[in-house]
């Protein structure tokens, strides 16, 4: 990554006065990395759907696992992590490296506060390669263009997909997204994904009031999405154990975590 692509300073593009997810997550998971305006919103939010606080911290619980298992028990060497959010403790490049030196990781995100934090992702094992690029998951073809310049897209990849989907409103879109994604990387791949729900038997239809909250208090614009409309995601892959479930009882350390409205799988490119 050339020394350009860092900046000195916090973007003019960057809004403090609104709330935005990044920074509100942030704060949620107990990080520091947020301003006034996106704990009070992050407060009424909480106020008005209490579990948002475990999702947080469930979702990053999720990546943990996912990025250990991928690594010990299936030997990825590469990830693809779009919609990398602010850094916080166990990203997906230390979880990775810690296993196996040698892995590559790029972070994808176009949030401008993301980009001021690049320098704290770009730290790992000189064995392997960090890198981090600016781009949207609006645009497939530029995130494949730009992150084979670190991957070797003809070995296998991992492409996580943590809460990203969620803010490409249009079903469509995001379908494309992931087939475009998925199309480029070859067998042996993996999509890893977590997404809220509004469907009842998780105890999403909390989300329904709090995200017409969010939307019209904060950035970006975020939906949740049905069972099946998220198991679309996953269309000509494979499933592995347990399936979709709710994120916190994917390969879980516990018997009986806790449900939470936030889906999580794992599957593979044939």
């Amino acid at each position: 990554m050339s020394g350009n692509q860092y900046p000195s300073a916090v973007p003019d593009k960057l809004n403090t006065g609104v709330a935005h997810n990044a920074r509100v997550w942030n704060y949620w998971v107990g990080g520091k990395d947020h301003y006034e305006v996106d704990q009070q919103v992050g407060d009424q939010v909480a106020a008005m759907f209490p579990v948002i606080r475990d999702v947080a911290r469930a979702d990053r619980d999720f990546l943990g696992r996912a990025v250990r298992f991928l690594a010990s028990d299936r030997g990825v060497r590469q990830f693809l992590d779009i919609g990398t959010g602010l850094p916080t403790l166990e990203n997906t490049h230390e979880i990775a490296q810690r296993i196996a030196p040698e892995s590559r990781i790029v972070y994808v995100d176009n949030d401008p506060i993301v980009l001021v934090h690049a320098r704290s992702l770009l730290v790992g094992a000189p064995q392997g390669a960090t890198d981090y690029i600016d781009a949207d998951a609006h645009r497939p073809d530029s995130i494949i263009e730009r992150a084979s310049e670190t991957l070797d897209l003809d070995r296998p990849v991992a492409v996580m997909m943590l809460g990203i989907l969620n803010f490409i409103l249009d079903t469509e879109q995001a379908l494309h997204t992931v087939r475009r994604i998925m199309a480029s990387v070859p067998s042996g791949s993996y999509l890893v994904m977590t997404h809220p729900t509004t469907d009842t038997d998780l105890g999403g239809e909390g989300n329904v009031e709090a995200m017409k909250f969010w939307n019209a208090n904060a950035t970006p614009p975020i939906t949740a999405r049905s069972r099946s409309e998220i198991n679309a995601f996953f269309e000509g892959l494979d499933l592995l154990p347990p399936g979709l479930v709710s994120c916190s009882r994917w390969r879980a350390a516990s018997e009986s975590p806790v449900v939470l409205p936030q889906f999580g799988a794992v599957a593979v490119k044939p």
